[in-house]
């Protein structure tokens, strides 16, 4: 809802940092950040007013949820809080294990790495707080959450260094939708558990915010094949342009206590890599790969034997290079892995802006003040033959849409890129009363709806919904049958006609054989609307030809091509789910 990158107001960054000017995240001049080329400028987080006002993360603490972190960083460790954690080692050091453990060092420059002290980068939140807890190596995060006391009295949740923001710079992309009873899934049921309770009553009730990574899966999806080992399969048409992966088909990012970010690079348009959906809340600089156009600035494991910087010279900052004469920084940080912390950060300044803040209070900021971005995007339509030969054509990623609430909407972008200086400006005379937050149940619907083969029209079901809530989000379970769950596309239209692509079709890999088996998917994409009326899911297979893939073994074997077979059947929407998340 906020203005174009062109239409920003022009402030400098200050100097102290030598390689701030190339860090175009924080102001994109075109520069090209040790790349072949630059991007576009204004192309960036728009944060240089809110830099020049002094705020800059004080008193705000952020949590890397990651692998090792190097706290002693010199450009890292002036930032670093007590309470990190190594579940490796069972201790509070979090040096990274070996030279390629550098991902969440990178992570915590981005956030909060200092500014003015003549040395490297500058974080976006360069006086925000910083701890780490290394869960990438070891997967017991549940563990941490339940021995820092989240489930007993005596836990003071209110500490000052406990965290505000917590980034989750990681993910799984799975090939089809997963197929398991939630309720035997108790670590799943502990980690969302705990992330609510730390969400709602953590620091006297403001509480904190999960910022979650959407997933590198755009293009490619990684696989495991029998007998061949791991590698990346795609389809040799580029699968009609649509994604690889959706976000939705990960049950964490489906979590609404999980705010999920999609990258963007310097150019202004979505990463190459970045898989997509209706759960992304928003989109953050992620870049692109730092050889050919910018990646992302930030902190290395410090010296010139260990990190990114001996391993990988895909561009001239590295060893000896006279901004960088310790190896301490590299410019090949990518990924959404990227965009999540620089939301981290920004969540961390607009926090700092406005301490009084409530969690809701920031998410709805950020919704109100995201910017359109690569506002021309035309979508992606899918075109396909039918069993009888006939061409169908189906709106299968629309351009921006707005819903009957005014905000506008991308599959690609959530409701926008972040605009910092805008969510930091309307942060700090903020009065909104966001109303009591509400869950309402689950409703049920029996649906026993056919979803005809290859056909645009779908099955529908509806649901009459009596609540009054205003939405902030909603959540789908679905259940049926179908032979290629890959070729199925999944939309929810609301009571006032928005249309939300819940599951993109051509997602996911030849596997998926089973249907869906309350498989959760979430949607932002009806914020403000009324969940009272008519709800109706519609789900369309979009198959009608064989296809194409082609299976690269990650062990360096020959490439494997083979062939997709159309399945030719129906398949059934047995039953679905829905509630909706919001205040009255």
């Amino acid at each position: 809802m906020a203005s174009s990158a062109s239409a920003q107001q022009e402030y400098p960054l200050f100097p102290g940092d030598p390689l701030v000017h190339q860090q175009w995240h924080l102001k994109n001049t075109g520069q090209n950040a040790f790349s072949e080329r630059g991007g576009v400028a204004g192309e960036d987080l728009n944060l240089s007013l809110t830099h020049a006002l002094g705020i800059m993360g004080s008193g705000v603490t952020t949590a890397v949820i990651d692998g090792g972190v190097e706290l002693t960083h010199p450009d890292l460790i002036n930032n670093v809080k007590p309470g990190s954690w190594d579940f490796l080692t069972n201790s509070p050091d979090l040096k990274p294990a070996n030279s390629s453990d550098s991902h969440g060092t990178g992570v915590a420059g981005i956030i909060a790495a200092t500014a003015f002290n003549g040395i490297g980068g500058r974080g976006v939140a360069p006086r925000a707080g910083l701890v780490g807890f290394n869960y990438l190596k070891n997967g017991n995060m549940e563990n941490w959450l339940q021995s820092h006391g989240m489930y007993s009295d005596g836990f003071n949740k209110a500490s000052f260094d406990f965290p505000r923001v917590f980034n989750q710079s990681y993910g799984r992309t799975l090939s089809a939708p997963q197929r398991f009873n939630y309720d035997s899934t108790p670590w799943l049921q502990t980690y969302e558990q705990a992330q609510e309770e730390i969400t709602t009553t953590s620091h006297s009730g403001r509480g904190a915010i999960f910022v979650k990574s959407a997933g590198n899966g755009y293009r490619v999806q990684s696989f495991n094949a029998r007998g061949l080992g791991s590698g990346y399969l795609w389809f040799a048409n580029r699968n009609h342009g649509l994604p690889m992966q959706n976000v939705n088909l990960e049950r964490i990012d489906t979590s609404y206590w999980n705010l999920v970010v999609s990258a963007y690079n310097a150019d202004g348009k979505l990463s190459s890599y970045s898989t997509v959906g209706s759960s992304v809340f928003v989109s953050a600089p992620g870049g692109e790969y730092g050889s050919t156009t910018p990646a992302i600035i930030s902190t290395d494991i410090s010296g010139c034997d260990w990190g990114k910087n001996p391993a990988n010279l895909r561009n001239s900052l590295h060893g000896g290079h006279p901004l960088d004469p310790h190896c301490d920084y590299n410019a090949t940080m990518n990924g959404t892995s990227s965009a999540a912390p620089n939301t981290t950060g920004a969540i961390a300044l607009i926090m700092s802006a406005n301490p009084a803040l409530t969690w809701r209070d920031v998410r709805h900021i950020l919704a109100s003040t995201a910017r359109k971005i690569d506002a021309e995007h035309p979508g992606v339509t899918l075109t396909f033959n039918n069993a009888q030969g006939e061409a169908q054509q189906y709106d299968a990623i629309p351009t921006w849409q707005t819903n009957a609430a005014g905000y506008d909407f991308h599959t690609f972008y959530g409701f926008g890129a972040v605009d910092v200086d805008a969510a930091v400006h309307m942060a700090r005379f903020y009065n909104a009363d966001r109303g009591n937050f509400t869950i309402t149940p689950w409703q049920q619907v029996d649906a026993n709806v056919t979803i005809p083969d290859g056909s645009v029209a779908g099955g529908e079901s509806s649901v009459q919904i009596d609540s009054d809530v205003t939405v902030e989000a909603v959540q789908i379970r679905v259940t049926g049958e179908h032979t290629s769950t890959r070729d199925v596309a999944i939309e929810l239209i609301s009571p006032a006609g928005t249309r939300s692509i819940l599951m993109t079709p051509r997602t996911g890999t030849i596997t998926g054989r089973n249907g869906f088996d309350d498989m959760q998917m979430l949607s932002h994409h009806f914020y403000g609307e009324v969940a009272q009326g008519q709800w109706t899911i519609r789900l369309i297979d979009t198959q009608g030809e064989d296809e194409a893939f082609v299976f690269d073994p990650r062990n360096g074997a020959q490439d494997i091509r083979a062939v997709h077979r159309n399945n030719a059947q129906d398949g059934v929407l047995t039953s679905w789910q829905i509630r909706f998340i919001g205040h009255n």
